[in-house]
C-alpha cells in the first residue's frame, strides 16, 4: 500500500466517512458508481472490487462479464452535497489485472503515455456551456429556461448568479479550480470555465463538474442539461477547449517571432486536428442532437478551417497573451459538453500528434466568416464541411485507421455498433415537424 492510499484511509477515519463511492465511466461517458463501506476499502486498494461488466454499455461481452473496479487514491475527495460520503475515480481491470480494453480512462491514459514517449504532456482548458431549466419539466410544453437573459447579462437577483456562485463554491471544495463564469447567449444558458490541467485530471474534473452542476441545480429547484441543442431557436451548448503540449516546463506551442507566436509544433498539431476532424467527429460530437448544434448556427463551427480571430472557425489561435509563452494554446471549438471527455481528449491528442509526427502543413488561414461564404467559395478555398449528421459522422469514423488505433478493436467495434443503432432509431421516428407539415396536406 502506497502513501496516498494510507492518507485516504486515515482521512476517512478522521472525517468519519461512512460511504465511499467508486466512480467510473462507460464508453459513452455516463458516470457509474458503486458504494463500499470504509472497512472494505483497504482490501479494495489491493484487489479491487468485482462487478458484472456485461450490463454496462460497452464494457464486456457476456462470456467475459467479470471485471474489477480499482480505486485511484489520487482522486479521493469528500462530497460536499452528501454527508459523510467521499468518492474516488476508478480504473477498470480484467480479473487477471490487465486493463479493460473498453475503459475510457485507460484509453486516454494509453494515448497520454504515447505522447509522453515523444516528450510531451497534454494540457486542456474547457469552457463548459449548459442550460438551466425550471422544475417541474412538462414534456408537452417543453423546457422552460430559468431566465430570459443573454450573453454576459448581469441580472439583479438572477437565478443564474446564485447558481453559478453555489456551483463554483462546491467545485472548489472538491479541488477543482474555476477561472471564469458568466451567462451565455441563450435564455438560462450558463458557462463555467475550468482552470487548465493535464488531460486525465481534466477529464475526471469534467465528469465531477457535470455531477456538481446537476446537484446544485436540484438544490435551486431547477435542472441542468448538457444536451448540445435543447432549444431550436437558441444557441447550442459547446465545450470550446484550449489545448497545449508541454516539453517539461516549456510550452511546445510557443515560438517568439512566429506568426501568432505559434511554433512549428503548434502549427503541425493544429494541422493534424484539422486533417482528422471529420473522422473524430463521432467521438467529439457523439449524439444525434450534436449535429443540430453544429448546423444550427450560433457560432458553432461547421467547417474545417482555422483562424486567429474567427469564431466561425473549427480551430482558433487566441491572441489574449502576446509574449506569454506559458499561455500559448489553440482553441478547438467543435466539441460539445455532452461528449465523453476521456475519449474526446484521446482522439484530439492522437490527431494532433499525427500531424506533429508526420509534419502536416497547416492550410491557409480562413479570415472570413465561413458561414457567410457560398458553397462555391468554400470549395474554392478547400474548406470541407464537418459531418452533417451522426450517420455521416459514424460512416466517416468507420473508415478511420486513426480512431480504430486510439480506441482499440473492442471499444471501436462497440462504439460503432452503438452509434449506428442510435442513428437507426432516430431515423425511424416521425417528428412533430413532419406531422405539422405533411399530415393534412398529403
Amino acid at each position: 500500500m502506497n502513501r496516498q492510499q494510507e492518507y485516504v484511509l486515515r482521512s476517512i477515519e478522521e472525517r468519519d466517512i461512512r460511504f465511499v463511492r467508486l466512480w467510473f465511466t462507460d464508453i459513452l461517458g455516463t458516470l457509474k458508481s458503486v458504494a463500499v463501506a470504509p472497512a472494505e476499502l483497504e482490501q479494495a486498494f489491493v484487489e479491487g472490487i468485482g462487478i458484472d461488466g456485461s450490463v454496462i454499455e460497452g464494457f464486456t461481452r457476456v462470456y467475459e462479464a467479470d471485471m474489477v473496479v480499482q480505486p485511484d487514491a489520487d482522486t479521493f475527495q469528500v462530497l460536499p452535497w452528501r454527508e459523510r460520503t467521499a468518492r474516488m475515480y476508478c480504473d477498470l481491470n480484467m480479473p487477471d489485472g490487465s486493463p479493460s480494453a473498453t475503459d475510457s480512462r485507460h484509453i486516454l491514459r494509453r494515448t497520454l503515455g504515447a505522447a509522453a514517449q515523444e516528450g510531451f504532456t497534454f494540457y486542456t482548458h474547457p469552457e463548459i456551456e449548459f442550460y438551466l431549466f425550471k422544475e417541474p419539466y412538462d414534456a408537452g410544453a417543453g423546457p422552460v429556461p430559468v431566465d430570459q437573459a443573454g450573453y454576459f447579462d448581469h441580472v439583479a437577483r438572477g437565478d443564474g448568479h446564485d447558481f453559478r456562485k453555489a456551483a463554483i463554491e462546491m467545485l472548489e471544495q472538491m479541488g477543482i479550480s474555476v477561472e471564469f463564469s458568466h451567462h451565455e447567449g441563450g435564455p438560462g444558458q450558463q458557462e463555467i470555465d475550468l482552470r487548465y490541467a493535464d488531460a486525465l485530471s481534466m477529464a475526471d474534473n469534467i465528469m465531477t463538474f457535470r455531477t456538481v452542476v446537476r446537484e446544485v441545480a436540484m438544490q435551486e429547484k431547477a435542472f441542468a442539461s448538457f444536451m448540445p441543442k435543447p432549444l431550436a431557436l437558441h444557441p447550442g451548448s459547446g465545450m470550446h477547449t484550449h489545448v497545449s503540449l508541454f516539453e517539461g516546463d516549456t510550452n511546445a506551442f510557443y515560438e517568439p517571432g512566429a506568426p501568432y507566436e505559434l511554433s512549428q509544433t503548434g502549427r503541425r498539431f493544429t494541422a493534424g486536428v484539422l486533417a482528422h476532424s471529420r473522422e473524430i467527429s463521432a467521438v467529439t460530437n457523439q449524439w444525434v442532437n450534436s449535429y443540430k448544434r453544429i448546423w444550427g448556427g450560433g457560432e458553432a463551427p461547421a467547417y474545417v478551417c482555422w483562424g486567429h480571430n474567427n469564431r466561425s472557425a473549427l480551430v482558433r489561435v487566441p491572441m489574449y497573451s502576446i509574449g506569454k509563452g506559458h499561455s500559448k494554446r489553440v482553441e478547438i471549438r467543435s466539441l460539445d459538453s455532452a461528449c465523453n471527455p476521456y475519449l474526446t481528449f484521446a482522439v484530439i491528442l492522437a490527431a494532433g500528434l499525427r500531424g506533429v509526427r508526420e509534419g502536416y502543413d497547416l492550410p491557409p488561414e480562413a479570415e472570413d466568416d465561413v458561414w457567410a461564404l457560398t458553397e462555391a467559395e468554400r470549395r474554392a478555398m478547400g474548406i470541407d464541411p464537418l459531418p452533417q449528421s451522426l450517420g455521416e459522422a459514424v460512416a466517416v469514423m468507420e473508415e478511420s485507421e486513426l480512431v480504430a488505433e486510439v480506441l482499440g478493436e473492442q471499444a471501436y467495434d462497440f462504439y460503432l455498433r452503438n452509434k449506428w443503432q442510435e442513428w437507426s432509431e432516430y431515423r425511424s421516428q416521425v417528428t412533430q415537424f413532419e406531422l405539422d407539415r405533411y399530415l393534412l396536406q398529403l
